[in-house]
């Protein structure tokens, strides 16, 4: 969510500092205006709880500007403080804890330039589990696919407001794949020898085959969702959910064997949902010269001495609960041919170790082998080699051969 939070923060710098115009316009920020950006969610989990804190940031900047420095802590109504520490670019809890239900809890920030904020007083809302997360294969606005769903239900009628969020897990095996690998080997120079009468050599190096040292051919990538993701049950009879939370089309190559995705569902209540919502509808709508502009909107945080002053964020008490499936593309696919791979050129390349005209192409061959721009394949242990595009046949090139602690095949 937090390329939501800065990409809204940029989104009100130019609705502030952009008038209707129909002529190219350089934009020069001469009015920047600084507000403070806020991410907070507790939960029910026990756990260290974070907090983020940073400031809006100017076109020309590459990125937002953490706010170090401050004090942050959260107060219950029983008079509970629970402190947190800068670390890293979060502020985390110093020690574990949950929220309780029934309890009021308030954040409150002191800056490094002694400004405070505070928010308002949240509860924990209902607490509702997820019954399970399915996969099932479905046709989406004509293209075929896995729809991931989430099913709960609540009997009492009280969360209607949910926002998920997942973590995807998938492995990936290098399709043109071989145990050895080429590596350039050098050698020193050898002086003459006078009295035996050998000329000297000078240094160089060769092209070693040699078995490779670690997993290549099996690898783990993971990603989280970077979309607000939001359903209620107002218009229903029950508080039943049944919500598509992730759509991957059976052309992507990251269900090609193994897949598991990590659904969380926080319930929210009326205020944290409404704040998302707008959230959300401004972030995906469109182009910040649209005639249509909604101006400011404020969240539950306010400055302490000055409650005009602008402050972006929302702080939540959410009721929250997971759920992880497991599923092989052949389990619902049975006999259809795999999704098209990472990389599309996987040809394998053919060189001859040796100099002059073709079909010699050792320089070529060297470079490659230096560079690890081509990855090793075959080798008839002389002068043959077929060579491919690292992603063909190191996995390593772009994700990770490290097992994830979660895994089960």
């Amino acid at each position: 969510m937090k390329k939501y939070i800065y990409k809204i923060s940029l989104f009100f710098i130019l609705a502030f500092a952009i008038s209707s115009c129909t002529e190219q316009y350089v934009f020069r920020n001469t009015d920047f205006e600084s507000a403070l950006v806020v991410e907070g969610t507790i939960t029910n989990e026990l756990k260290n709880q974070i907090i983020r804190l940073s400031q809006v940031y100017q076109l020309e900047e590459t990125g937002p500007r953490m706010e170090k420095g401050a004090n942050v802590f959260i107060l219950d109504d029983q008079g509970n403080e629970y402190q947190f520490t800068e670390k890293d670019t979060v502020y985390e809890s110093l020690t574990p804890f949950r929220a309780e239900p029934g309890r009021k809890y308030q954040l409150k920030i002191k800056t490094s330039a002694g400004k405070n904020y505070a928010s308002d007083e949240q509860v924990l809302t209902t607490e509702t589990k997820i019954d399970n997360v399915t996969a099932t294969v479905e046709t989406v606005n004509g293209e075929r696919g896995v729809q991931i769903n989430v099913n709960s239900f609540d009997p009492s009628n009280t969360s209607k407001y949910y926002r998920y969020e997942y973590a995807e897990t998938y492995k990936i095996v290098a399709p043109v794949w071989d145990p050895r690998e080429a590596v350039m080997d050098s050698y020193p120079a050898t002086p003459a020898n006078p009295v035996e009468g050998t000329p000297g050599s000078p240094a160089g190096e060769n092209i070693l085959v040699r078995p490779r040292n670690r997993e290549t051919r099996t690898c783990y990538s993971s990603k989280k969702s970077n979309d607000i993701i939001l359903n209620n049950t107002n218009s229903l009879s029950e508080d039943r959910v049944h919500f598509p939370v992730r759509f991957i089309s059976n052309q992507n190559y990251i269900i090609s064997h193994r897949y598991t995705i990590f659904v969380k569902q926080y319930i929210q209540n009326l205020a944290a949902y409404t704040y998302y919502k707008t959230l959300k509808d401004l972030s995906s709508s469109g182009s910040v010269l649209s005639p249509k502009q909604p101006g400011f909107f404020y969240g539950n945080i306010k400055s302490v001495e000055n409650p005009s002053e602008k402050v972006i964020g929302f702080f939540e008490v959410s009721a929250v609960s997971s759920d992880r499936i497991f599923f092989n593309y052949a389990d619902l696919f049975p006999r259809e041919p795999l999704p098209p791979y990472y990389e599309s050129d996987c040809d394998i390349r053919n060189f001859v170790d040796c100099t002059g005209l073709p079909p010699c192409s050792g320089p070529q061959l060297r470079d490659a082998i230096r560079s690890r721009s081509l990855v090793l394949v075959s080798t008839n242990y002389e002068d043959e080699y077929g060579m491919v595009k690292p992603a063909c046949g190191d996995c390593t090139s772009f994700s990770s051969n490290i097992v994830p602690p979660f895994w089960v095949d």
